[in-house]
């Protein structure tokens, strides 16, 4: 088996591929061999010994693409070690509260539980005002009511990087 890992990624405006290339990052630091790719580019996942899931979270939704991903992989995601985030929350505070507690959207729960993933993130967002329209403008400020701005806490980021490299590093020590 190979002795690589996947990092795959669904970004709507780029905020999510950020997250994921510095867990990339973090596990390339730790020693491990690491591919980071948006799901689209993923076309098979046998090479992998482990997964890293990510998705942006758009009006509570994981994208399509990352949402057809899972689906579509449960059965080799469900036979390795696999960890899933979501990024988007802005404001203030623990982001888990922020997303009133879902880890993941309603319409996934069922797949990933069959996965049974190691772990289920939920990092900030980046709302981006020069990236997105008027219509998301409005619907952010007036609707959703969301703060604009980045509030990504890489320090969280990294230290569940860090969580995920010594659980691997420890896996194969003891293969």
């Amino acid at each position: 088996m190979n002795k690589s890992i996947l990092v795959a990624y669904a970004s709507k405006y780029g905020a999510t591929r950020e997250i994921a290339e510095k867990i990339g990052e973090g596990l390339r630091q730790a020693g491990l061999q690491v591919d980071v790719s948006p799901v689209d580019g993923v076309r098979d996942l046998a090479p992998y010994k482990a997964v890293i899931l990510g998705s942006a979270l758009y009006i509570g939704k994981w994208q399509k693409e990352a949402a057809a991903f899972i689906k579509a992989n449960e059965k080799m995601l469900s036979e390795r070690p696999v960890w899933l985030f979501s990024s988007g929350p802005t404001g203030v505070g623990d982001p888990v509260e922020l997303v009133e507690g879902r880890r993941l959207p309603a319409a996934l729960q069922p797949v990933v539980d069959r996965i049974q993933p190691r772990d289920i993130a939920v990092f900030h967002g980046y709302i981006n005002t020069g990236k997105i329209n008027s219509m998301e403008k409005w619907a952010i400020k007036s609707v959703v009511k969301k703060p604009f701005g980045d509030f990504r806490d890489w320090n969280m980021i990294v230290a569940w990087t860090t969580t995920i490299a010594e659980a691997l590093k420890e896996a194969e020590r003891t293969a």
